[in-house]
């Protein structure tokens, strides 16, 4: 099966914000296109690093957030779906607990560039 990169998808090089914007551990969420070509993906902080993934659960395939850019569980360990309670980690997207135990968050390829959190490569969905 063949990937593809969504038509609405960010660009590798696209700037999605300031690292220094991200505490550590915080979330933040974007979207591009509408309808039904519209794209939502998600960053998180840890540490020094960023990770970003497709905001859909593997699960339920909704989105993870309820309340805008709240991806966390409350002690701000793993990666939480608002919908059912999936927990992921964060640094993989790897299912830990809930109803989708070995399934994985899909990830979207970031970097730090001059103190930007940017697109990396290609995005395949």
């Amino acid at each position: 099966m063949s990937r593809d990169s969504p038509t609405s998808a960010p660009p590798p090089g696209h700037v999605l914000c300031r690292f220094d914007d991200l505490g550590d551990r915080d979330g933040k969420g974007f979207g591009f296109g509408g309808g039904r070509e519209r794209f939502e993906m998600f960053v998180v902080r840890r540490d020094d690093r960023v990770f970003g993934y497709v905001n859909i659960c593997p699960h339920a395939r909704t989105p993870l957030d309820w309340t805008p850019d709240q991806f966390l569980t409350r002690d701000k360990t793993r990666l939480l779906c608002a919908t059912h309670g999936a927990q992921f980690r964060i640094e993989d997207g790897f299912c830990v607990a809930g109803p989708c135990p070995g399934a994985s968050l899909t990830p979207v390829p970031v970097a730090i560039e001059d103190g930007n959190v940017i697109v990396a490569g290609p995005i395949e969905v």
